[in-house]
């Protein structure tokens, strides 16, 4: 996707570059707020930057021996905020410059959401690149779910994802489908298993050596444990 988006010849780069944005602005909106910005300059820093993906080619540089996307990503982040100095250039970017569809009315709203003391923006942004991620892998599961005819099966289920059910939990549940709650338990071993899967996938494709799936995955649900 990533090599899609910076490839100008691509018929995928445009669809690519699109998902791009979609998938990762927030974790920058975010880290922006927490290094002090306001949320109008923390949405037109973020519009801002991903203009600049694409008319720049920053993405040329994001080749598989750059490592972790998210560091590049963040890395390219700090340096454009670091050179952006001229505030009034944000008039203009309002105006002539393309505006690229992103959900920004609802940055703010989802940024008071963030933990309120010290932490550090660094810590935010791996947060959220976590959060996002586990939500991609939700929505794809929930889409193979759907696609096999099983949509009921997945709403019911989707929580044991996050937490295990007590028996009870799976014994309604099994009432509710009309399956036995022993059937319930093991569909809902295979939903583990199949989320786990696609979340190692995922998270593969943001790295230089997919083997490193695995250590990426435990820093990122420390990043969401920690304080």
């Amino acid at each position: 996707m990533v090599l899609a988006a910076a490839d100008r010849a691509s018929p995928r780069r445009e669809r690519a570059l699109g998902e791009l944005c979609n998938i990762y602005w927030y974790p920058l909106y975010a880290f922006a707020r927490r290094q002090g910005r306001s949320p109008a300059e923390a949405e037109d820093l973020t519009q801002e930057f991903f203009l600049r993906l694409l008319e720049k080619s920053y993405l040329k540089a994001a080749g598989a021996e750059r490592g972790r996307f998210r560091t590049f990503l963040l890395l390219c982040f700090k340096r454009f905020m670091a050179n952006e100095h001229d505030r009034a250039a944000a008039a203009k970017r309002g105006g002539e410059r393309p505006i690229l569809p992103l959900d920004l009315s609802a940055a703010e709203t989802r940024y008071q959401h963030e933990p309120a003391h010290a932490t550090t923006p660094e810590r935010v942004f791996e947060r959220r690149w976590a959060l996002v991620l586990l939500d991609q892998v939700l929505a794809r599961l929930g889409e193979e779910y759907r696609r096999a005819g099983k949509e009921k099966l997945f709403e019911q289920l989707k929580f044991c994802l996050v937490a295990e059910s007590e028996s009870a939990s799976y014994g309604e549940i099994a009432v509710r489908l009309g399956l036995s709650e022993g059937a319930v338990k093991v569909a809902a071993h295979r939903m583990r298993q199949r989320y786990g899967r696609l979340l190692t996938a995922e998270v593969a494709r943001t790295l230089e050596c997919p083997a490193d799936a695995t250590d990426e995955i435990q820093q990122l649900f420390a990043a969401l444990r920690a304080p």
